[in-house]
């Protein structure tokens, strides 16, 4: 019997030490730092706008700001949400370009093109600057101030849902303002 019990014994340690592993696959984390905001805008060239919306922030200096631009807003169908910055190749070999700068205060959010905006189809104007809605979401960065570049990013920031689902979210409410 003496000589099972340590067996049994580095067994149970073993088996404790097996199923006490962090790998789940679902990472549900909760903060009230994290804030979402729809911001809608028609871009346009006017008063030397060149083709941007704005809006203010109160950012902290760790926070990471992530938009998202719905790509069916004036479609009515299902809410889509793409991560911008984003490139769009129109015909004739033209390219529309969506990108956005932030600080603690504001974020600017642009179109940039090959060609004269203003030349635009009215359908395209309509897909491309004309009511245009993004979602902001704010989460905290690292506050430790240490960095891994080798780290991989606990989760897809350019998959709208898997961001929701990581940082459990609230989507179903989101605060929305009209920007111009």
């Amino acid at each position: 019997m003496k000589k099972i019990l340590p067996f049994i014994l580095l067994a149970g340690i073993g088996f404790l030490s097996y199923s006490c592993d962090n790998k789940d696959d679902v990472v549900v984390q909760q903060n009230a730092n994290f804030q979402m905001k729809d911001i809608t805008g028609t871009f346009t060239g006017a008063n030397n706008a060149n083709f941007t919306i704005s809006q203010g922030l109160g950012l902290k200096s760790t926070d990471v700001l992530l938009v998202y631009r719905n790509i069916n807003s004036n479609s009515g169908g299902s809410t889509i949400w793409q991560q911008i910055p984003k490139t769009y190749f129109l015909t004739n070999n033209r390219e529309l370009d969506y990108n956005f700068l932030f600080n603690s205060q504001n974020v600017d959010i642009s179109t940039k093109a090959n060609f004269d905006q203003t030349t635009m189809t009215a359908a395209e104007a309509n897909t491309y600057l004309n009511n245009q809605t993004f979602r902001l979401v704010i989460v905290p960065a690292n506050t430790t101030g240490t960095s891994n570049k080798s780290a991989k990013a606990p989760v897809d920031y350019s998959d709208y849902n898997a961001v929701v689902k990581y940082y459990n979210l609230n989507d179903s409410n989101v605060p929305s303002v009209r920007v111009n």
